[in-house]
């Protein structure tokens, strides 16, 4: 079965899996002990730390081993904000952040910090202008992922970190999804990783805090991994997380290469066989496994199980998945369209073959779940010169659809006013407009939910 959701959890890489078997036998016992065991031990997991410093281009006793990359990213932005509170307590995120970043930053702002989310453009990047913009004197902390979750969106990271630098401001960067790609590039501050978005075992982490950079570990103290990171170490995963870090670094140049083209084939052919799409993210700088498209008139939560009966695993940031019932924060800070998202990220080593039974899979599922949607009848009225669509009760893409069924019984110029109630609507509705060449004139106060106001041009 074809596994396209290396994003949320790459396949375990054989050299990990090795790697974890030999280093069971060794790699059991305390490292803080001087007899032999645990001298073994020791020698482990220092090996383990050079090597994944090497990895990601800093010194090894900038380096500590966390429990995840959650865990990594909350112990660095509490540790680098306590670190400069005489500075401030202003922290500078984006839009489109890793929820472990957003949380982090809600609970900054819950023990009385200050947030600044900087938005992001229609393909999900920032600028380093917008950046510079946010920064002001009591800014203690900046956070950038490297590369998007959802839509595999490259960050301008280095010219970010410069901007920071120069206002001296550290920046914590998000690696997760690009570290198995390469360094990051930039003079930032401190770093995060996870292990099992490159096919490390999961359970592992890296947080990198650069020399002279102003740092307080916060909870209680503990004498591991530099007062970093509390709690045994898990050396066995740990040594498995470094040699999968090093193999898929070695084969990555040449693996980008085919999955890029693999993911520029998806690009180009979903639009082409299956109507009303709109492919997201950006289409140059991006990672190169990653490709996001999202279907009108499609519930995403349906299409994705009409593609693991046929087969695939792929996963959603549609406003209607098995783990969430509001859209995707990403794709609606982006101002995309959210509803029948489809995220295909292929591991390493996905076959060619797999891709192009997926192209041929795809139209069916999609015919297949818009024909199920598509039944319901609108229930409309005319109000002076607007048509009024009664999309109450109904969640997404149904209003969409709706609004799309009775668009054409209305002259150029005249409004629908579409009543919804249902959240994904607010973000749906403009991005169906921007897909269709309709003006989307705004969201007025209804009785019940809101009214949506869209005027006919085309």
């Amino acid at each position: 079965m074809p596994y396209f959701d290396a994003a949320s959890s790459a396949p375990l890489h054989p050299v990990a899996r090795q790697a974890l078997q030999a280093s069971l036998d060794e790699g059991w016992a305390d490292p803080a002990r001087l007899y032999r065991e645990g001298r073994r031990a020791r020698m482990l997991l220092d090996a383990a730390r050079e090597a994944a410093a090497e990895a990601v281009g800093c010194r090894a006793d900038e380096l500590v081993f966390t429990t995840s990359g959650t865990r990594a990213v909350h112990a660095g932005v509490a540790g680098a904000l306590a670190g400069r509170r005489r500075v401030g307590r202003h922290l500078i995120v984006s839009s489109v952040e890793h929820s472990s970043v957003l949380h982090a930053a809600e609970v900054h702002e819950t023990d009385g910090g200050t947030v600044t989310q900087v938005v992001v453009g229609r393909t999900g990047s920032v600028t380093p202008q917008a950046y510079a913009a946010a920064l002001r004197p009591d800014t203690a902390l900046a956070c950038l992922q490297s590369a998007n979750h959802e839509v595999g969106t490259v960050q301008p990271v280095a010219e970010v970190a410069d901007v920071c630098r120069e206002a001296g401001v550290p920046l914590l960067v998000d690696a997760a999804q690009s570290l198995g790609w390469g360094p990051v590039a930039g003079d930032w501050s401190l770093l995060t990783a996870s292990a099992h978005k490159w096919g490390g075992p999961s359970g592992v982490g890296l947080l990198v805090v650069r020399k002279g950079v102003r740092f307080a570990p916060q909870g209680p103290a503990d004498e591991r991994e530099s007062g970093r990171a509390a709690g045994f170490e898990n050396i066995p995963a740990i040594v498995a997380a470094v040699a999968s870090l090093r193999a898929v670094q070695a084969e990555a140049a040449e693996e980008a290469v085919r999955l890029r083209e693999l993911t520029d084939r998806i690009r180009a052919r979903v639009p082409e066989v299956v109507g009303d799409v709109e492919v997201v993210g950006d289409p140059v700088r991006r990672l190169p496994g990653i490709v996001t498209f999202s279907c009108l008139y499609v519930d995403g939560e349906t299409l994705l199980h009409e593609l693991d009966r046929s087969g695939f695993s792929v996963s959603s940031g549609s406003s209607c998945t098995s783990s969430t019932l509001t859209p995707s924060h990403v794709l609606k800070a982006m101002g995309v369209l959210s509803e029948g998202n489809v995220r295909v990220s292929l591991p390493f080593g996905a076959p060619a073959e797999d891709v192009e039974r997926f192209l041929q899979v795809l139209p069916g599922a999609v015919a297949g779940v818009r024909e199920k949607l598509g039944a319901p009848a609108p229930e409309t009225a005319v109000r002076g010169d607007s048509l009024v669509v009664d999309a109450l009760g109904k969640l997404c893409p149904l209003p969409v659809i709706e609004l799309a069924k009775v668009i054409g019984d209305v002259p150029v110029g005249g409004t629908v006013r579409v009543l919804a109630d249902d959240e994904a609507a607010r973000l749906d509705i403009p991005a169906w407009c921007a897909m269709r060449g309709q003006e989307y004139v705004g969201e007025e106060p209804a009785d019940q939910g809101s009214a949506y106001v869209v005027r006919r041009l085309a």
